[in-house]
């Protein structure tokens, strides 16, 4: 097994179980966004950044509903098209640009939840031979579909372990001290 050292995600899994961690993802990032403790302020408690070059857990959630579109769309390519170029994403700047921490949360998780089943009833789709076709990645590597779908799914439960960290500095950086 080849795990992710952070977050423990396995990069041997096969198309049934990221087609699985891609599912989970809608119910888990609604669950960090919307369970609350009592008396919390929900909007200030997603919107806020631990510190400046830190995303807060909805500019983490728009990001994956973003990398959901990114993944998906390689994937539609590698499928359609014979061993496409595929250019990289600069992700950073989407999120100041777009001004992801100002967005609706309840529209940013129906988009990350549109995305997430858009992609696994696709990828659930898939014969054995499609799994395995490629494209190349801007750095000329190739890239098969199963490899692009495992990037997303770790993105996916990659990113939860960071919506899991801003949320828990958010709260404590709220209490009072004793």
């Amino acid at each position: 097994m080849r795990l992710c050292q952070e977050c423990g995600f396995d990069w041997d899994s096969g198309p049934d179980e990221v087609v699985t961690e891609i599912q989970r993802l809608p119910r888990a990032y609604r669950a960090g966004l919307t369970r609350l403790l009592k008396g919390e302020d929900g909007d200030t408690l997603v919107r806020t950044r631990p510190a400046p070059e830190v995303w807060s857990a909805l500019e983490y959630t728009a990001h994956m509903r973003d990398v959901l579109s990114f993944y998906l769309d390689r994937i539609r390519r590698v499928l359609a098209e014979d061993r496409p170029t595929m250019e990289a994403a600069d992700f950073a700047s989407m999120v100041q640009e777009r001004r992801d921490g100002e967005e609706n949360v309840e529209a940013v998780l129906a988009a990350l939840e549109d995305g997430a089943r858009a992609a696994s009833t696709l990828l659930a789709s898939l014969d054995d031979a499609q799994w395995e076709r490629v494209g190349f990645g801007s750095e000329g590597d190739e890239r098969s579909v199963l490899v692009l779908a495992g990037r997303l799914a770790h993105d996916g439960h990659h990113h939860l372990l960071d919506l899991g960290r801003v949320l828990r500095w958010v709260r404590d950086s709220d209490r009072p001290e004793s």
